[in-house]
């Protein structure tokens, strides 16, 4: 994450003329985390980052100081777009896609998604004994994920089923459905994901339906929720 971060959530609160503490008690977390966060001497979970960036108003764009998604798309070689056909085109460059790790493996790769389009596109890869929860809690979100394991394989725990995804096969659930991937294999296990209808889901949503994913007191990430959180911006 960036240097700056830390400031730059300072300055949106103050502009705002929110009190440090008033922000705390609206994202549930302490005050002297916040502080921390805001003095640079802690990283904010990605869970906590989403929650600052939705009471605050801003995007994680603004935040780690890069320019307006749009315009960077058209001035950076590495998201280049252009009209085609009335659409438009985006392009990452294979060493530029966002990423993401968790502490225990796992890392996330954000692919290229039309703005307009409610789809999250992700290539996932779980390191042996890597989860999507770092607590070994099954999770839950909105939407529903497409899968494509590419190599190694995958156990899939939805609710009490166990299912293993393995190279070659396709997968679809419910993502509300409490679930947990995990790879017990001694080879890494590399999947593209396609998450459908999130975005418009959560606008729907009132404030009483919930993703499941636990704060983590160190500053790190927790689930795979988190992750869709900070990707989403």
């Amino acid at each position: 994450m960036s240097e700056d971060l830390g400031p730059r959530l300072r300055a949106a609160r103050e502009a705002q003329g929110m009190s440090l503490r008033s922000l705390a008690s609206a994202i549930g977390v302490s005050p002297s985390l916040l502080s921390q966060v805001e003095t640079g001497k802690t990283k904010p979970s990605v869970s906590t980052l989403y929650a600052l960036v939705s009471h605050l108003g801003v995007s994680t764009d603004t935040l780690l100081g890069r320019a307006d998604p749009a315009a960077a798309a058209v001035e950076t070689p590495a998201a280049a777009q252009a009209a085609v056909g009335g659409q438009i085109y985006q392009q990452i460059h294979a060493d530029d896609h966002p990423v993401l790790e968790m502490e225990n493996g796992v890392r996330w790769e954000k692919l290229a998604v039309l703005d307009a389009v409610d789809v999250e596109a992700l290539r996932v890869t779980y390191q042996p004994r890597g989860s999507s929860s770092v607590e070994g809690r099954l999770m839950r979100h909105l939407g529903v994920e497409h899968i494509y394991m590419l190599s190694g394989e995958l156990t899939l725990h939805l609710g009490f089923e166990t299912h293993i995804i393995r190279a070659g096969d396709s997968a679809a659930l419910e993502s509300q459905r409490p679930h947990m991937f995990v790879n017990h294999a001694d080879e890494p296990a590399v999947g593209i994901w396609y998450i459908t209808g999130r975005n418009s889901a959560l606008q729907r949503a009132s404030t009483g339906v919930e993703e499941t994913s636990k704060e983590s007191a160190t500053g790190e990430l927790n689930s795979a929720v988190d992750v869709l959180r900070a990707f989403r911006g």
